[in-house]
This record gives C-alpha cells, sequence and structure tokens, in this order.
C-alpha cells in the first residue's frame, strides 16, 4: 500500500505531533531504549536541521518523522550520522517510512554523508524490512546492549553506505 504523504522539512510547528508519535513508539516498547520522549527543545537541539523530516496527510496532520543526529564530533566520523525513523500507529503499512526514509537518504547524499546507520530492536520487524527496502543492510547484532523494562535487549545495527560517496 502506499501514501499520498508529502515529505516536508521537520520544524517547530510540527513539534506537538512529532512528540506525540515519539512517545507512542516508546509506550509500544520496541523502538528505543528511552523511556520519555524529550522536550521539543531537547529534540530540536538534537537533531540536525538538514535532516530531518515529517511525513504530512492533505490536512497538514503529521503521520510519521525522521531525524538524524551525529554520531561523534570527531572529524573522521563527520559522514557518519544515526537516525530514527517513527510512524503514528494509524499510519502505519501505508509506506510512511519508505518515503522518510527516501527523504532522508536524499539529503544525506547531497551533503556528503556516506553512512547512515540505526539499531533497531530485532523485534520491530516492520522497521527491519523498511531499512532493507531503503537500501541498508544489516551489520549485525549488538547482543544484550542495554537493559530496557527490566531486560536485557538486543539490536539489530543497520546502516546504508552512499554508493557515490568515497
Amino acid at each position: 500500500m502506499t501514501t499520498s504523504a508529502r515529505v516536508v522539512p521537520l520544524t517547530a510547528a510540527h513539534a506537538d505531533e512529532v512528540i506525540a508519535i515519539y512517545q507512542a513508539g516508546i509506550d509500544e516498547g520496541n523502538a528505543t531504549f528511552e523511556t520519555r520522549a524529550p522536550s521539543w527543545e531537547q529534540f530540536d537541539a538534537a537533531k540536525m536541521p538538514g535532516h530531518r523530516f515529517a511525513a504530512v496527510d492533505a490536512s497538514g496532520r503529521v503521520l510519521g518523522w525522521v531525524a538524524a543526529t551525529k554520531v561523534s564530533d570527531r572529524c573522521a566520523y563527520a559522514g557518519v550520522v544515526e537516525h530514527s525513523v517513527y510512524v503514528h500507529p494509524d499510519a502505519r503499512g501505508r509506506g510512511v517510512a519508505s518515503a522518510l526514509l527516501r527523504a532522508l537518504v536524499d539529503s544525506t547524499e547531497a551533503a556528503g554523508i556516506w553512512t547512515i546507520q540505526s539499531g533497531i530492536f530485532p523485534e520491530n520487524t516492520a522497521s527491519l524490512a523498511a531499512h532493507e527496502r531503503a537500501g541498508f543492510r544489516i551489520i549485525g547484532t549488538r547482543e544484550r546492549i542495554g537493559r530496557h523494562r527490566g531486560r536485557w535487549r538486543d539490536t539489530i545495527l543497520v546502516e546504508r553506505r552512499s554508493p557515490s560517496i568515497s
């Protein structure tokens, strides 16, 4: 199934919906180690301005978002980012994540970023499938990498390497 959503730069105008979608993913338990969504101010300060997008429907309602952060301030890692992508529960299965990942790939390619990476819980099979469709590959499993809700959790490390930036 495909979506008619438009992908636009993520701005403060989307703040409340973005944070609510983030919290919904947290509440479901297979999206992140975080236990509560950050404030908009924290989110805004942490995410790279040129690499964050919202998918919106015809009425302007946010269906999902994607955003990247620097992996390191060391210059050797200037072309490596980590990203998150979240889709509103009511908008899943409609191609929203794929559209958002395409926008992120396009913006990072244009900026000379050669690697996009993320850690995904193995139970989050929909996210793993969306990333595979977007050209990400599985690097490996980070076993018992962190405790979440009282138990050790694994993550699957995925990355997309630019085919044109060397």
